[in-house]
């Protein structure tokens, strides 16, 4: 059996942001009723109850294994268990928890070729020292098993593939055009299913648009984790908060004609859960109208330490 947790449920930044004021992370930080902390996004999974994979290392990596048992050395005085991290992209809230593993354990860590390129060109990354941390690219469009350092397999089979996205914030170079230099690879999606069963689900924590290829791959599928970050394309602006859109960070908002919502409501999808959730966004709060919409329309907002078992 799959077993899903989620260990982070928001955006960049957390909520509350360390910095941010607005009304989401106001009431958050106040602990108002129907509101939590949200750690940045990522979730582990496993198919055997003992080695687990981690899809996403959040700069709060090191309190979210704290706070979750599950993540907790078992076995002797050094061990963990998570074999291994899969990437999706290059953003800072999605690769800066890697830093947090560099302390002499067995891992493998999986990403497309892209993001390999940046943590090798960034010496930062050295500290992950190569005779304890595998770094094996990721092959689109490929089902392949998960496997620990050893080579041990792990029963989860991924296949990624590419979504609609932007590249990493802080590699945009503004000479290369509207695009800032993203290229295919930059953002992916990821199907994760067990090897021994028909169990699988999709996780897509980034994505801009819904595109027909993307609809075809995702119809009909038990669960997809998806791209939560913003409840209208402009909110940060709205917030008074920033200045950048959605589609200018890579995102889809939540509603209006062109959001996930629309997109989702012919396409079966069993379970949707909305992860990667922006502090300025409403459905963070439990009793308001934005919430109890996403909720009318058969979706559930992940939070940290969520479970989920396939």
């Amino acid at each position: 059996m799959l077993k899903v947790l989620i260990l982070g449920s928001a955006a960049g930044g957390g909520s509350p942001q360390w910095n941010c004021n607005s009304d989401v992370s106001k009431a958050v930080r106040g602990r108002v009723a129907g509101t939590s902390p949200r750690t940045q996004s990522s979730i582990v999974v496993t198919a055997n109850d003992d080695e687990w994979f981690l899809f996403n290392a959040s700069p709060d990596l090191g309190s979210q294994i704290l706070n979750n048992e599950q993540m907790h050395p078992q076995k002797g005085l050094r061990h963990s268990p998570i074999s291994g991290v899969v990437l999706t992209n290059g953003d800072v809230d999605h690769v800066a928890g890697l830093l947090t593993l560099r302390e002499r354990q067995n891992l493998s860590v999986y990403a497309h070729s892209r993001v390999h390129n940046v943590l090798k060109d960034n010496s930062i990354f050295n500290v992950l020292n190569p005779e304890y941390v595998d770094r094996r690219e990721m092959k689109m469009n490929n089902s392949f098993e998960l496997t620990n350092k050893e080579g041990k397999g792990s029963g989860i089979m991924v296949e990624a593939f590419e979504v609609p996205g932007k590249i990493a914030l802080w590699l945009e170079d503004e000479s290369k055009g509207e695009n800032f230099g993203t290229q295919e690879g930059d953002t992916i999606g990821l199907k994760i299913s067990s090897k021994d069963t028909d169990e699988s689900f999709f996780y897509i924590p980034a994505c801009a648009k819904m595109t027909e290829e993307l609809s075809k791959r995702i119809e009909n599928s038990e669960l997809v984790l998806f791209d939560g970050t913003l409840w209208k394309n402009d909110e940060m602006a709205s917030s008074k908060v920033g200045e950048k859109t959605g589609q200018r960070m890579g995102h889809m908002n939540n509603s209006g004609p062109d959001g996930s919502m629309e997109a989702f409501k012919n396409l079966n999808v069993k379970k949707k859960i909305f992860i990667h959730i922006n502090t300025t966004n409403p459905i963070l709060l439990s009793t308001s109208d934005e919430r109890k919409i996403v909720e009318e329309n058969g979706w559930e907002v992940s939070y940290d330490g969520m479970e989920i078992k396939l």
